[in-house]
């Protein structure tokens, strides 16, 4: 088991190509958002632009498409599309995030499952994008030979087990089900574990209780999905954005303490971890 520190993710993170363009930093899609849900989305998207991704597609419902296109300054907020097209779409990026914000119907509940068969790139369920598969567990196991990350928090990992929930021995809990449905979990709270199907395993060693407010999980999935995006691999890009997520909270929580604290200002402060992270890289 490992420790992530600062030194680890110092050397997660590659100087960005001084030739590169938009093109070259990821090109990630996101699905999320619903009535009265519209901060997540507009939180998932900022955060995987905070992070690096060169490009953000974020697929909303069309009811909340105007609300998104006045939040969003540099994400690309659209409405969803037909399901042949939101597919084609997302197959031609780096990565895609499934679930912020999203809701619970059945059209969109069966839209996620058609989505977690098909799509072939590496792909991030988070809140009701992990609820869907939940109740379609065999769907998840389709994807035994991709890329998938679950970020569940306590709730969502006690309906993905079916009830079973973590018991005495949270790193046991996460392996176990990594291990059993051959994908990646970042099992959410206090010292934040990454557990991977072939047993390693990840704790992070950031992150305060101020944090515990809706919407710090929308930014997390963002940078997951951004750092996959951009390349690097899993048992880095994961276990990196975990950390990085957990040190923009301490600095916020410096800044303006645990009770006041909001996601929006973990967000802000994501560009400072990464270049302080950095600093010695950059010339």
């Amino acid at each position: 088991m490992t420790e992530v520190t600062e030194a680890f993710v110092r050397r997660c993170l590659p100087v960005r190509d001084k030739n590169g363009h938009k093109g070259t930093f990821g090109k990630v899609h996101i699905l999320a958002g619903s009535v009265g849900f519209t901060g997540a989305p507009a939180l998932a998207s900022a955060a995987a632009v905070r992070t690096g991704s060169g490009l953000v597609h974020l697929w909303v419902p069309e009811e909340i498409w105007p609300i998104l296109a006045v939040k969003c300054q540099s994400a690309m907020p659209a409405p969803v599309p037909s399901f042949s097209a939101l597919l084609e779409k997302m197959e031609q990026g780096d990565g895609v995030l499934i679930g912020p914000g999203l809701g619970r119907s059945r059209k969109t509940d069966v839209r996620t499952c058609h989505l977690i068969e098909r799509l072939q790139v590496p792909l991030v369920l988070d809140a009701d994008g992990i609820n869907a598969a939940a109740e379609h567990i065999d769907v998840l196991d389709t994807r035994f030979d991709r890329l998938t990350v679950l970020t569940p928090h306590d709730g969502e990992f006690l309906r993905l087990t079916g009830g079973t929930g973590i018991g005495s021995d949270r790193v046991a809990a996460a392996q176990a089900f990594a291990r059993d449905h051959s994908c990646i979990v970042v099992l959410k709270g206090h010292r934040t574990i990454t557990a991977f199907p072939d047993g390693d395993t990840f704790v992070n060693t950031t992150g305060n209780p101020g944090m515990a407010k809706g919407g710090s999980g929308d930014v997390l999935a963002g940078m997951i999905l951004s750092l996959l995006g951009q390349g690097l691999p899993p048992k880095q890009a994961i276990p990196a954005a975990v950390w990085l997520h957990g040190r923009a909270g301490d600095l916020a929580a410096a800044a303006l303490g645990e009770y006041g604290m909001t996601p929006s200002d973990l967000l802000q402060q994501i560009p400072a971890v990464i270049r302080r992270t950095m600093a010695h890289l950059v010339d």
